[in-house]
């Protein structure tokens, strides 16, 4: 699941939702967790296969009206869904993607919904998944793998989704959480937005669909983000084609009251809404898309070390300050996570968009089995547990992360294991988790069987 570079947590916990109906508005919502002894939550713990702080969290996240992860409302044609755990940047907790999973297939056979309408409560959209999740998940194998696959089989319906989508994103968007953004039909920014992808800096990989859409960005655009983990405002966002509109802040909250209220929202109705609002925007001076150029000639070498030599070649040029600071990131990054990025992104040209999926799970999961490497769990060590910001990665250069190592987290699990993509329109919905064979496999430790 993306990872955000913030540092709240991510528990694991799926519940069934309830219904509160509240006049013409209906709001989707955990059910209040039950009271439990101590000694009762140990069976909890052995069947989820999850770490008993997770549980603990997940008391708070689920206990109370306040604590509701996702909101969802039914307001005429509109459904909206709100992403409401702002003390920890609307970080993707499994009980999210669960809900967000069934408000989508619910709202996407539901002819009276016409639009729905993803936003984000206080100073963030999202900012991705969460770092300790996967820390803590290493103690019990395979223990995030549940809310993994759900994440990517919900990233392709949210990608082919059939009713209009319009995401506000008025804050913070990472990872994972720029996953929710992006794909949609429309993806509104204003002058708040943050946007980035960081996952290969510690060890881990442009996840969350990003390979698909990062190697369809212009030149070579992909790489530089997904190597570097840069940020982009909401103009640049604009600029490379990851957002449809710039509307400022003062404006979102008007703009989501009429796209309520519109009676039908076709998607011409709807891009007309929002250009009302809208407006025109041009890149600061000392954008780094002002340097694109280039960024496609370094970042279009063939290796990771390639790179890195042609940014320090064109650093001592005039005009060239800004590489340093890029090269020193690179430098100070996982050379395994460099590596894999670069190729998932590449392969990514070649791909569809099942395809990405599908490796991007095989990634995920065999990244945090440690395949080839424990530099995931160093990088979130040094970042979010010691915070001594000093990883020590192994292999520790570019040059001993051998190809042939690599590979071995690309390689296909067998098929009856790979992420299930609907092949056929009138099965768009099968291939959930619990339609695969892992849970039968009691936290899928089946590491012969891949």
């Amino acid at each position: 699941m993306g990872v955000g570079l913030d540092k709240d947590a991510v528990h694991c916990s799926l519940f069934l939702d309830q219904c509160l109906e509240i006049g013409n508005t209906v709001r989707i919502r955990p059910p209040h967790q039950p009271t439990f002894s101590t000694p009762s939550i140990i069976p909890w713990i052995e069947n989820l296969a999850c770490p008993a702080s997770w549980l603990v969290s997940m008391a708070e996240e689920i206990g109370s009206r306040d604590g509701e992860v996702v909101l969802g409302e039914e307001v005429g044609i509109a459904r909206i869904i709100t992403l409401n755990r702002p003390r920890q940047l609307n970080v993707i907790s499994s009980g999210v993607v669960s809900l967000l999973a069934e408000y989508l297939e619910k709202w996407e056979k539901d002819e009276k919904a016409e639009v729905v309408i993803f936003k984000g409560t206080g100073r963030a959209f999202s900012a991705g998944g969460d770092l300790k999740m996967f820390y803590d998940g290493k103690k019990s194998r395979d223990a995030c793998l549940e809310v993994v696959y759900r994440m990517y089989w919900l990233l392709y319906h949210i990608h082919t989704y059939k009713k209009i989508s319009v995401a506000l994103v008025n804050g913070i968007s990472m990872g994972g959480g720029a996953s929710l953004m992006v794909p949609l039909k429309f993806s509104v920014v204003t002058e708040k937005t943050i946007f980035a992808t960081p996952e290969a800096g510690i060890g881990f990989h442009t996840d969350c669909s990003f390979s698909y859409i990062h190697s369809r960005l212009p030149g070579r655009l992909g790489e530089f983000l997904a190597l570097t983990g840069a940020r982009l405002n909401g103009k640049e966002l604009i600029a490379a084609g990851m957002a449809t509109h710039f509307v400022p802040s003062e404006k979102i909250a008007e703009l989501e009251k009429r796209l309520v209220e519109l009676k039908s929202a076709d998607y011409d109705v709807v891009k007309s809404t929002i250009e009302e609002f809208s407006v025109e925007v041009q890149l600061d001076e000392d954008s780094i898309l002002n340097k694109k150029a280039l960024i496609d000639d370094c970042f279009s070498e063939e290796t990771v070390a390639d790179i890195i030599a042609s940014l320090e070649h064109e650093s001592s040029k005039e005009g060239n300050g800004w590489i340093g600071p890029v090269v020193k990131g690179l430098k100070r990054a996982s050379p395994t996570g460099l590596k894999i990025t670069l190729r998932s992104i590449r392969e990514g040209r070649k791909q569809t968009l099942a395809e990405c999926l599908k490796k991007e799970f095989r990634l995920t999961m065999n990244i945090l089995r440690a395949m080839i490497t424990e530099d995931v769990y160093e990088g979130i060590r040094a970042l979010t547990i010691d915070k001594d910001n000093a990883p020590k990665w192994n292999p520790c250069t570019l040059n001993e992360v051998e190809d042939e190592r690599v590979g071995l987290v690309f390689q296909p699990f067998k098929e009856e294991l790979e992420l299930q993509i609907p092949e056929k329109e009138e099965h768009r919905w099968f291939g959930k988790f619990e339609q695969s064979p892992y849970p039968a496999l009691k936290g899928a430790t089946s590491g012969g069987a891949l």
